[in-house]
């Protein structure tokens, strides 16, 4: 019996991230009427409340700026990143593809990036690179979007600064008093934009250039198939169904991590505070599974370990804030119930939080959950704790005590392993080594001109829970390097395509680079967009 349409289009994408927005302006330049769907109220997804940046190997800024890359040097960083767990044709489609997508957008498009000079995470391995493969979106005036201006999803996070300056120029990320009142003021009154806002803003701009249509408000619910062909989708609107005919279906709806359900399926440990909007469910990853998509990557998710300040709330959830300077300037440690150290607290956010679920076989239980920052008051009077500014007073929120041994009592700490762990931390802070996790080696995410290593010794002692979090889920259908999703037999679904954290991610347990989400995101919806289109011909 044919199928009746409420509206048809030639590609729709479901989602209106990084990928999403990308997908939509290929799609769109290479012939197809096309529509974005977004579930939310706001537009920008996951991209939106990020730094924005991308990992790009190759990118035309990196040459630019006299940075030297090569394809086989990227190739075999990439590949000793993934692990073995992604193919390796969709790595190279990376490579080869990322770089000629940002030259595309910002040749046709008001997108515009600026280098962001940090090093790959894991200088190390064969292959990294010192500098130059993360770039930044130049900031962007709200201002241009015209009526759609308040549609723009905001960040809690949100600053009128780029990385470079927020990092580089002004090292705020551990002292934000250094930025220039005046400057943040004017630029508020103007309503410019940095980081993922920038970016999304410009994504957009482009999309409403060219006519694409944006539903706001529209949950996609469902995949409309003729056999195994993807024809359109189900989508609800007011709590009434709304049938859109499409010939290609770009999924970029971003990933499960608010799923209570999905996390418990497939993921190995707790993620209990997501750094995305409440609004990632899973959507996509369960109407590709409807349809009979092969999943891949279920496992990983980009970790970061997260704070949260209570009753501080965003879309009616609970806020948490990554932990950065709380884990990694100097008079600060990570210890476990027992009171122990556990990792490099200076690693790579996401290689971090793998070590939350590290499972100990005899008590049955993760042996690194839950698990406190521990700092002093030397930390207080140089560094903020979440939302508090250094030297000011300390909030409720935060556990404090005189002695170790009573802070250990308050958080349920092994007051002995603490004392243990804090003496034997001084003693390598005064020899400058770090012998059990080589902290002293210069940490990746720590751009300030001082060692990580500091002392934790004068009173008051503090206490800050940290906890499981996550930028995003990386599992969800396998494409092929078309960007089609595959089916279990490794069959394509015609009509179906998948971009961002809703596709298996084909960087497999590693995090490349700051950018890598967004990256790898904007490259799949740039390829699945050029191929969505072709289809829908």
């Amino acid at each position: 019996m044919p199928q009746t349409w409420d509206e048809e289009f030639d590609v729709v994408v479901v989602g209106s991230g990084g990928a999403g927005l990308t997908a939509a302006i290929l799609a769109h330049d290479h012939g197809a009427k096309v529509a974005v769907v977004e579930r939310s109220d706001k537009i920008g997804g996951t991209t939106a409340v990020s730094g924005g940046a991308l990992w790009i190997p190759l990118n035309d800024t990196m040459a630019a700026g006299g940075r030297k890359d090569s394809r086989d040097e990227a190739l075999a960083y990439c590949k000793r990143m993934a692990a073995g767990q992604t193919d390796d044709g969709l790595i190279e489609t990376f490579i080869d593809s990322g770089h000629q997508m940002v030259r595309y957008l910002e040749e046709r498009t008001p997108v515009t990036f600026a280098a962001w000079p940090i090093p790959d995470y894991h200088m190390e391995l064969d292959g990294a690179r010192p500098g130059g493969r993360s770039i930044e979106p130049e900031l962007f005036r709200r201002s241009e979007l015209g009526e759609w201006s308040d549609s723009l999803r905001d960040s809690p996070l949100r600053i009128p600064f780029s990385l470079h300056e927020t990092i580089f120029q002004y090292q705020a990320h551990i002292k934000p008093r250094n930025l220039p009142a005046d400057v943040f003021v004017e630029r508020s009154k103007q309503g410019v934009l940095g980081g993922g806002g920038a970016l999304i803003g410009r994504l957009l701009k482009s999309c409403l250039d060219r006519g694409i249509e944006i539903m706001l408000q529209t949950r996609a619910r469902g995949l409309a198939r003729e056999d195994v062909r993807v024809v359109g989708l189900h989508a609800e609107r007011n709590g009434k169904e709304v049938r859109i005919a499409a010939n290609g279906v770009v999924l970029a709806s971003g990933g499960f991590e608010w799923n209570e359900q999905l996390k418990r399926q497939f993921l190995p440990g707790p993620v209990t505070h997501p750094n995305t909007p409440p609004s990632n469910e899973g959507d996509g990853l369960i109407m590709a599974a409807e349809a009979g998509a092969a999943l891949g990557n279920m496992t990983e998710v980009w970790g970061s370990p997260s704070a949260a300040v209570p009753g501080e709330e965003y879309d009616g959830r609970q806020l948490s804030r990554l932990v950065v300077p709380e884990r990694m300037c100097p008079h600060t440690i990570l210890v476990n119930r027992a009171g122990r150290r556990f990792a490099n607290e200076g690693a790579s956010y996401n290689d971090l939080g793998k070590v939350f679920n590290d499972f100990d076989p005899v008590r049955f239980e993760h042996r690194n959950l839950p698990c406190w920052s521990i700092f002093d008051r030397q930390y207080r009077e140089r560094y903020p704790v979440l939302t508090v500014f250094a030297g000011t007073p300390d909030p409720g929120w935060l556990m404090r005590a005189e002695t170790l041994e009573s802070l250990a009592e308050k958080a349920g700490i092994d007051a002995e392993g603490l004392t243990a762990t804090v003496e034997r931390w001084n003693n390598a802070v005064l020899q400058g080594e770090d012998a059990e996790f080589e902290r002293h080696r210069s940490p990746i995410d720590l751009e300030a001109p001082h060692p990580s290593m500091g002392s934790i010794k004068e009173p008051p002692f503090y206490a800050l829970p940290v906890h499981p979090g996550t930028l995003g889920t990386k599992g969800g259908p396998i494409t092929n390097a078309k960007g089609q999703v595959v089916d279990v037999r490794g069959n394509v679904i015609p009509g179906l395509f998948a971009a961002g954290n809703v596709m298996a991610g084909i960087s497999g347990p590693g995090y490349f680079g700051g950018g890598a989400t967004i990256g790898l995101a904007m490259t799949w919806g740039y390829i699945c967009g050029i191929n969505a289109a072709k289809a829908a011909h």
